[in-house]
C-alpha cells in the first residue's frame, strides 16, 4: 500500500526585510530641508539664525531635521530671520514635496501650496 506524503514546502525566510511602501515626505521634513538650505545659502551658523529668530539653536536644529511640528509663529520667525516671506517659503516647501514625488503634473496654484501649509 502506497502512502501519500506531500512534497516538502520551501522554507520561508521570515528574516528577510520586506519592501516598505513608498511614502510621501512629511511637511515638517520638507520644511526643515528648505530652512536648512536657506540658512546654508546665507552661509550662517545655526546659532546666528536662531538668535535672530528668537528661538534656541536646539529648537531650530530640530526644525531643520524635521523632528518638530513648529507653530506658524515659529515658522514665521525663522522665515523672517532668513529674509524670506512665508509665501516664498511655503512655495519652496510645496515644490520640494512635488519634486520628491517625481510628479510632472502642471497647473498647481498658490491655493494648493497654502493648503499644504495648513
Amino acid at each position: 500500500m502506497a502512502s501519500s506524503v506531500p512534497p516538502p514546502r520551501p522554507a520561508i525566510d521570515r528574516t528577510a526585510p520586506k519592501p516598505s511602501p513608498v511614502r510621501e515626505p512629511l511637511w515638517r521634513h520638507a520644511l526643515g530641508g528648505c530652512l536648512r538650505g536657506l540658512r546654508h545659502e546665507r552661509g550662517e551658523k545655526l546659532s546666528e539664525t536662531a538668535r535672530r529668530a528668537g528661538v534656541s539653536p536646539q529648537y531650530l536644529s530640530e526644525m531643520e531635521r524635521g523632528l518638530k511640528e513648529p507653530s506658524s509663529e515659529m515658522i514665521a520667525a525663522v522665515a523672517g530671520a532668513l529674509d524670506v516671506t512665508l509665501v516664498d517659503l511655503t512655495l519652496a516647501v510645496a515644490e520640494s514635496l512635488r519634486s520628491a514625488q517625481g510628479s510632472t503634473s502642471r497647473g498647481a496654484t498658490c491655493s494648493v501650496a497654502y493648503a499644504l501649509a495648513a
